[in-house]
This record gives structure tokens, sequence and C-alpha cells, in this order.
């Protein structure tokens, strides 16, 4: 609140996905790429994409760190479980995630890394 007496809203407001115009919430993605067997914990957040406005990307970390997940798998593991829409495009395997102090994780600071791993990721390819 400002010297003024309003107030901003800052923080969660912009952890809903709108992609191509469909609202999408990021725990229900979550809560079922954390019952895949391999992954320990997941967050997902929205990376910019020039067609449909926002493009679900999944963060996720595994239960053992030298095991190996094919993104694709994933992927597979959510048809069935999600609406085709919902199901992330974009799935960076990382050690953590970026943390306030007092332990929860920060979605826009998520989206900022993800854009830039994702345009270094594509550059590599290229």
């Amino acid at each position: 609140m400002d010297q003024n007496g309003c107030c901003r809203i800052v923080g969660r407001t912009k952890e809903i996905i709108i992609r191509g115009g469909i609202n999408i919430y990021p725990r229900e993605i979550e809560e079922v790429l954390i019952t895949h067997p391999l992954v320990k914990n997941a967050a997902v957040c929205g990376v910019p994409d020039p067609r449909l406005g926002e493009e679900v990307c999944a963060w996720i970390t595994l239960r053992d760190p030298s095991a190996t997940v094919k993104v694709d798998a994933l992927r597979e593991f959510c048809k069935g479980k999600l609406a085709y829409f919902k199901i992330p495009r974009k799935i960076l395997i990382v050690d953590e995630f970026p943390m306030t102090k007092s332990g929860k994780v920060q979605k826009f600071k998520m989206s900022e890394m993800s854009i830039k791993l994702l345009m270094d990721r594509n550059k590599s390819e290229i």
C-alpha cells in the first residue's frame, strides 16, 4: 500500500498461464507431474510464445539426480491425465528451483530463467 492508500497487487496474480485465450492453472499440471515415479518436484510457469501468447514450461527435479528421464516420456505420461493444451511443451530438468528466503518457488524468476535457458538451447541446436 502506498502513502495515498492505494494497493498494488504483486506476486501470484500472474501465475495463471494464458495459452491461446485459455486459462491454465500451473498447480494442476504440477500435481500430475509429481506422480511420475522419477519426479521429486515440479514447478510450472509460462513462457512467451509468438503464436499463442504463452506456452507451458515445466521445471522438474528428479528423485535420483543421477537418473535420466526423456522429456518425451514425461509428456507421454501426462497424456490422458491432462488436456492436450495443458501438457508442457517446454520441460527443463533442473537441480533446484529459484526460491524465496521463506522457501516459496519464485515463478517470475523461473519464467525469466526459462526464456534464457531455452534461447541458449535453441542456439546450440543450430
